[in-house]
């Protein structure tokens, strides 16, 4: 765990365990490091739906780890999981459940029981993919997320190692049948490792690549960070100022980089665009933009010698709810919290092409093309508040002073890093 310090005083941890070997050996371990520290461990399984047996099994590893004095909860989704892709529906669903019980709990650090051996079989898989250098670098140690930090302590230690764990704490486990699924690429890879490791590709040596190709990628990032400094200037507004003569100042691998993490920031996109229409608008910046251009759901203006990065209106997402009292996200790009004597029946939504009277100072200081994507609030009778243009309707209700929504992009600029251990 030192790679992962500081922690509070009497850290909490959530762990994740399916009830096989490699979480309960990391539910053991993890618990065992947090009473050594006044801390303590809430052990979290998700039941996916997907196999009848699933709740029985939750319910083992709650009487398992009851005995030891650890904390258990089950979390089970409300919807089915479609039968198509469901491994990739199930992390999603997976991560979903435990981040919002962090969120709920209160608690900043959640730990997975990924290891060596995963860690090389996600390279092999990457390779097959044909991934680029950072899908190559394999898992990140330490993954931030919007309300906890995704830890992967065991990602040195080999598979064996953590069986070894279990037997010598006279700990059972439970085998997951989808573990011997042929149907799944990552369990063929399993299936056939005596086959790889006599031609040299051991877990061993597959997570030692991954882990200089993680190296590489690091530094990377350092690079890509130390251009954005020089040539962007974010707004809390959600849009940008690029100077398209510094980042292209930097070697075009680094400016690319640094291009495609703005977009995916100004559009609160997870994903950045695709590589070649990110270096088709590259090799243009930015005298061929005179008439603007438009990528990966934002707007590129030629504004005073620079480029203004803003969403493009007709990309951002409908209207959500906003409830008295809860954070509402909006458009993967804003958080609001209203009072909780705010009137019920609120929506939040782009302001659109709407005219507002008595606007604000902020209008004269946000340029024309920001507005139309920028967060409104909405009443059965229309626009109730644009807080970044400091308008709220005359007579509102709502409970005091409004809060301007935070600018928090679902893939922030400044990013924490990808961590090797």
């Amino acid at each position: 765990m030192a790679p992962f310090a500081p922690f509070e005083p009497e850290p909490a941890l959530a762990v994740a365990v399916s009830g096989g070997p490699d979480s309960m050996a990391l539910v053991l371990l993890a618990d065992r490091w947090a009473r050594e520290r006044g801390g303590r461990v809430t052990a979290l399984t998700v039941d996916h739906r997907l196999r009848p047996e699933a709740a029985a099994e939750a319910a083992q590893v709650a009487h398992w780890l009851g005995r030891r004095g650890i904390a258990h909860l089950t979390l089970a989704g409300a919807e089915m999981l479609p039968r198509c892709d469901v491994q990739a529906k199930a992390r999603a669903l997976r991560y979903r459940l435990l981040e919002g019980w962090c969120s709920d709990a209160g608690v900043l650090h959640l730990l997975t029981a990924h290891h060596r051996d995963d860690q090389a079989e996600t390279l092999l898989l990457r390779l097959a993919r044909g991934s680029g250098l950072d899908g190559l670098a394999g898992m990140s140690a330490v993954v931030e997320r919007a309300h906890c930090r995704v830890l992967r302590p065991l990602l040195p230690v080999p598979r064996a190692r953590l069986r070894a764990t279990l037997a010598a704490s006279g700990q059972e486990w439970i085998e997951d049948p989808s573990n011997r699924d042929s149907a799944y690429a990552r369990v063929r890879l399993r299936q056939n490792a005596a086959l790889l490791a006599e031609e040299g590709l051991t877990g061993e040596r597959l997570a030692a690549t991954a882990g200089r190709l993680g190296r590489a990628r690091t530094a990377l990032e350092a690079a890509v960070a130390a251009v954005l400094v020089c040539a962007v200037r974010l707004d809390p507004a959600g849009f940008a100022w690029l100077d398209p003569t510094a980042l292209k100042a930097a070697p075009e691998e680094i400016g690319l980089r640094g291009l495609a993490a703005l977009l995916a920031t100004i559009a609160g996109a997870a994903q950045p665009p695709r590589l070649a229409s990110l270096e088709r608008l590259y090799r243009v910046l930015p005298d061929a933009i005179a008439g603007g251009r438009t990528l990966g759901g934002c707007r590129l203006l030629p504004r005073h010698g620079g480029v203004l990065i803003c969403r493009e209106p007709s990309a951002a997402a409908s209207a959500v709810a906003a409830m008295p009292g809860a954070a509402t996200f909006w458009d993967g790009r804003f958080r609001l919290t209203l009072p909780r004597n705010a009137p019920d029946g609120l929506s939040l939504g782009a302001l659109g092409v709407a005219t507002v009277p008595e606007l604000g100072s902020g209008a004269a200081r946000l340029p024309a093309a920001v507005r139309p994507s920028l967060p409104a609030l909405r009443d059965a009778a229309g626009i109730l508040a644009v807080p970044h243009l400091g308008y709220q309707r005359q007579g509102s209700n709502l409970g005091g002073v409004l809060q301007t929504p935070l600018f928090c992009p679902a893939r922030p600029l400044g990013r924490a890093g990808f961590t090797v251990v």
